[in-house]
């Protein structure tokens, strides 16, 4: 049976109008899934980012601890064995100091102060006994000379805090964390003459700290932890745990070798989509989080890891609609294809007819000859169709958008973040080496922001950030930049012809602006600021060199009495 012209048509239309829905359903559904994974990437690298703030932030408020405690009037008076019912009085209120701390901070499994002298005996000594803590005392107090947390930290300067690595404790007089993963934080107590007379040392049992982080962390997302040197301290499966304590070592380089990145400091962050080392397949994040004494140059590496199937789980949902929608297209190809065939062999068929009855009576009868309400509709039933078609795929790309420049700016203030400085400092450092030009460093710490979030609560306390970073922003010129470490410190880079010429002007300006009283609400409030400042290449040739100039130049400035400025090359400095 021959086929008509109508019947091919219709063929032919309904399955150019199949094929297309394949395809745009096959495309979405692609897109989807990838636009799913990057969101994924982003998502994971911004909570493990916030992840390692938690636990740095914890870091920094436990040295606040041992400065305290260091700091104490009667911690002077017990290390230095002073004779006397006054020192007898100053030991028994350490000590009831001591274990205040350890009944407030449960992770706190030792606190402890040694002597200088005396091979730095222990002269107060608290164990954590179960949920008890226990005074230690008489014979059972041991000399600790020989370790690095005492005889490290004697060697350094009132009011510095050592961190010691992660280990696993086979201290003798450990007591119960004999055997478990622990971490030293110690500082030196010195005289009224400033000389060193021993050091408090805090030993934190990390089994506790790392509960405090996998409660912090995302639920359903896997935790990675590795020390400086690679070894894993936190891994799904104990097993490859703290290896180098049990003579055999497990390396996250070989695991994920992206991460080698961070152990050569090319990358601070990485980002792995690992579906070809695995059938089930991973995303992971991971970033280089510094500690301790920036002398030190400690680090560890922390990271998250989330599974494909968790991932794309929506975007099957999403393929099974996608399919049914591909389904009903299809079918209406078909109908419209017979329909619009049918509608477009129609005239010919008149014309046959009227050229038919032309021959018989030479009268031409009426012909179609427009057709704009079908084939009209269809055109724009399709351009509805892509219009909505791009919405969402603009939707897709802005939100993606967003994600970066979240990855790249601070949360609160918008200015950049850490992570995004350092990018712009290292070029501009290449650049002014390439030119023979200088680049100045600013680092910033506002004076009285702890008292603000603690007398008025951290809101108060955010919008005086927000409000700080605008007066930052207004008090720079247009070609410098400035970005938010984290908490209260602020960084800024000058750059441009004669830059240390124009330094000393500009840092008395943030000084003056930021020494101006900030109303927020009815509160009236003045947070100051202390500035230290490095020069390129003056003070070094690095990133890593011109900050930690700074950063040292800023507390020198703290130390010096607030509200200063104070250049790397100055011992001191007063306000300008």
């Amino acid at each position: 049976m021959q086929l008509g012209l109508s019947v091919k048509l219709s063929i032919l239309l309904a399955c150019i109008g199949i094929l297309s829905s394949g395809v745009t359903g096959y495309y979405a559904y692609s897109v989807n899934r990838s636009l799913l994974v990057a969101e994924a990437e982003g998502n994971l690298l911004t909570s493990t980012q916030l992840l390692s703030r938690r636990l740095t932030s914890t870091l920094n408020e436990m040295s606040d601890d041992v400065l305290s405690l260091t700091g104490s009037p009667s911690a002077a008076s017990v290390a230095a064995r002073t004779p006397g019912p006054s020192a007898l009085q100053a030991r028994m209120r350490l000590t009831q100091v001591f274990l205040s701390a350890m009944r407030i901070h449960q992770e706190y499994a030792q606190i402890r102060l040694i002597t200088r002298s005396e091979h730095g005996l222990e002269l107060i000594r608290i164990d954590r006994d179960g949920n008890r803590a226990v005074v230690v005392s008489g014979a059972q107090l041991q000399e600790k000379g020989q370790f690095p947390y005492v005889f490290e930290t004697l060697s350094l300067a009132p009011g510095q805090v050592y961190v010691s690595p992660i280990t696993v404790n086979h201290e003798q007089g450990a007591h119960q964390e004999e055997g478990r993963p622990t971490l030293e934080l110690a500082s030196p107590i010195s005289g009224a003459d400033g000389a060193v007379l021993g050091v408090v040392v805090i030993n934190v049992e990390l089994n506790s700290l790392l509960n405090y982080l996998r409660d912090d962390a995302p639920s359903g997302l896997q935790l990675f932890m590795a020390n400086q040197w690679g070894d894993f301290l936190v891994h799904p499966n104990p097993a490859l745990t703290f290896g180098f304590d049990k003579g055999q070592r497990f390396f996250i380089q070989d695991r994920f070798r992206a991460t080698q990145q961070l152990y050569d400091r090319t990358q601070s962050s990485v980002v792995i989509d690992d579906r070809a080392d695995q059938p089930s397949g991973q995303i992971l994040a991971f970033i280089r989080v510094p500690f301790g004494l920036a002398d030190y140059h400690q680090f560890f590496v922390l990271g998250l890891a989330r599974t494909h199937e968790d991932v794309l789980s929506g975007g099957y949902s999403l393929g099974r609609r996608i399919m049914q929608m591909v389904l009903a297209f299809s079918a209406l190809a078909i109908l419209f294809a017979v329909v619009f065939a049918r509608e477009l062999v129609s005239p010919l068929r008149m014309l046959t007819n009227a050229v038919t009855h032309f021959s018989d009576d030479h009268i031409i009868r009426k012909l179609p000859l427009r057709r704009t309400d079908e084939i009209g509709v269809l055109a724009r039933c399709f351009d509805k169709m892509c219009q909505e078609i791009r919405s969402h795929l603009d939707v897709m790309y802005r939100n993606q958008h967003d994600l970066t420049h979240l990855a790249h700016h601070d949360a609160l203030t918008g200015l950049p973040n850490r992570t995004h400085f350092f990018q712009v400092l290292e070029q501009a450092i290449a650049d002014a080496e390439k030119d023979h030009e200088q680049l100045a460093i600013l680092f910033v710490d506002l004076d009285a922001f702890k008292q603000v979030n603690d007398q008025l609560g951290h809101a108060v306390g955010d919008q005086v950030l927000v409000a700080v970073a605008r007066r930052l922003r207004r008090a720079l010129r247009a070609r410098d930049l400035v970005a938010r470490l984290g908490g209260d410190e602020f960084i800024v880079l000058l750059s441009g012809p004669k830059v240390t010429e124009v330094v000393p002007g500009i840092a008395a300006k943030l000084l003056a602006t930021l020494n101006e009283v900030l109303m927020i609400g009815n509160q009236a409030i003045l947070v100051g600021a202390s500035i230290g400042i490095s020069l390129f290449p003056e003070h070094g040739r690095t990133l890593s060199e011109i900050l930690s100039v700074a950063d040292h130049a800023m507390y020198e400035a703290k130390r010096s009495g607030k509200g200063r400025v104070v250049f790397a090359a100055e011992q001191t400095a007063g306000p300008r």
